[in-house]
């Protein structure tokens, strides 16, 4: 059976808060792991913004 929305925005919350899941159900703890995941992702890349300035004048 396919998670809720209303059920994938609790697990959502949960895993943006760092609570923990309190869940057997396989596809709530599969979900919770691909937000984490994501989150260590973005927090792993850097975000390159405006225009790279170089001061190196000969």
């Amino acid at each position: 059976m396919p998670l809720s929305p209303y059920r994938m925005h609790r697990i959502y919350i949960a895993a943006t808060m760092n609570y923990g899941l309190g869940s057997d159900n396989p596809e709530e703890i599969a979900y919770y792991n691909r937000i984490k995941k994501q989150m260590e992702d973005m927090e792993n890349d850097s975000v390159k913004k405006g225009i790279p300035l170089k001061w190196h004048v000969p």
